[in-house]
């Protein structure tokens, strides 16, 4: 990415990665946070300090901590992205994300980004964070959000399994998803969102290739959060756990994530993400607009609770 200074704000340039083209030549969700990503990076780098610099002469990790995201628009492969990342309300960030189509600037991100600066245990250096940051320090990221127990006889598969609806995927938290040689990253969450809607779904009978395959409807995101509540450290298993919460105008199901490491007989939250998704239509009739949630796509998606 190149990067234009000016005052009050960062502005740069970038393409979004080849990986990102899942469904014909359209970037999925994920990799519009990743452009957010490298942007709040040039905006630590105009206040002065690199993340590399702030890890081995400050010993802190910066991590996005909090990244909720609205797309208005679609982002094609060889799209060129303006990323604007000013100041914005308390310790907040602002982030818009555009291109430029037939001589148009269109937006396709509007978001919000909280970044913190980590006490990182790995680290060889100690020294506190440069002043212009200095608010950005803190010690371990830590919530409100209580830990659940597990009472005697139980496990976590069925402690997290209890609520009506909720879908369990397990995993070991793999270093390629980590920072600083010790705790999962934000975007390292953001892929466990994209997964456990697409296994999800696939548990439910309605996987994304079947759907392209027999209707045509391509999957769609137009908003989606994830905090980082707890640290998950390096090869710890994670609990994964997601919900259908709702369904919108019969077009659109919210979906919440819940993640948790279990630490002696507690359920530690360690992430939380929300995701509002639906579908497009590819082909055929109505080829162009969003598809309705029928009868049997809706009873996939939220069983009895319908």
């Amino acid at each position: 990415m190149t990067a234009v200074l000016r005052p009050g704000r960062t502005v740069t340039h970038g393409r979004p990665a080849f990986e990102g083209a899942n469904i014909r030549t359209w970037i999925g969700f994920k990799h519009f946070m990743y452009l957010v990503e490298q942007g709040v990076l040039q905006w630590l780098r105009d206040q002065g300090t690199s993340a590399r610099d702030l890890f081995l002469e400050h010993g802190l990790g910066a991590e996005i901590v909090d990244c909720s995201v609205q797309l208005p628009a679609v982002l094609e492969l060889d799209d060129e992205v303006e990323v604007e990342v000013a100041p914005g309300r308390g310790d907040k960030l602002n982030v818009q994300l555009s291109v430029v189509r037939d001589g148009e600037k269109v937006t396709v991100l509007r978001g919000k980004v909280t970044v913190a600066l980590v006490r990182e245990r790995a680290a060889d250096s100690t020294a506190a964070a440069p002043e212009a940051l200095a608010r950005l320090e803190v010690p371990a990221l830590t919530s409100t959000v209580e830990r659940i127990a597990i009472p005697a006889g139980e496990t976590a598969e069925s402690v997290l399994t209890e609520a009506p609806g909720a879908f369990l995927w397990s995993w070991r938290a793999p270093y390629f998803y980590c920072h600083y040689s010790d705790r999962v990253q934000h975007s390292g969450f953001v892929r466990t969102l994209e997964e456990v809607v697409d296994r999800y779904l696939a548990d439910r009978g309605i996987s994304v290739g079947r759907m392209l395959s027999e209707r045509a409807w391509i999957p769609v995101v137009s908003r989606a959060r994830v905090r980082l509540l707890e640290d998950a450290r390096m090869e710890e298993t994670v609990h994964t756990v997601f919900t259908v919460t709702d369904i919108l105008r019969g077009v659109m199901f919210d979906g919440r994530m819940d993640c948790y490491v279990q630490r002696g007989q507690e359920l530690v939250p360690v992430a939380t993400a929300q995701i509002l998704h639906g579908y497009a239509i590819a082909a055929g009739p109505g080829a162009g607009g969003m598809a309705q949630l029928d009868e049997g796509v809706v009873h996939a998606l939220i069983g009895d609770r319908a």
